[in-house]
């Protein structure tokens, strides 16, 4: 489908077109109604102007970030001390074989 030049313009110029939502649904062969390419020709110039906020603070000088505080692991350090025993740790439990917890199938297959 040969794009229009008021497509192009509107490329350009960072406008969503509703020619340009019906080029989008063609290519990814989606039906659209009237009343759904109205709506995403809103939504998406939305989107357009906000990426466009944003680049218009994302320079060198500001670092990238993923948060906006830092965050730090709360960690502990890791101490030896007494841990349970093969034979303690499977008192309680319902069915062992060899020594290990017997669980039943998860994926459907008996093994």
């Amino acid at each position: 489908m040969p794009e229009t030049p008021a497509a192009e313009r509107a490329e350009a110029s960072g406008e969503i077109t509703a020619q340009t939502v019906q080029h989008l649904a063609g290519l990814a062969r989606i039906a659209l109604t009237d009343a759904e390419i109205d709506s995403l020709t809103t939504e998406l110039d939305s989107i357009l102007a906000n990426i466009a906020k944003v680049s218009e603070v994302a320079r060198d000088d500001v670092p990238a970030t993923s948060h906006p505080i830092p965050l730090n692991n709360v960690t502990r350090p890791d101490e030896i001390a007494d841990v349970l025993t093969r034979e303690q740790a499977l008192a309680n439990a319902p069915e062992t074989t060899d020594g290990m917890f017997r669980v039943s199938s998860i994926l459907g297959e008996e093994q």
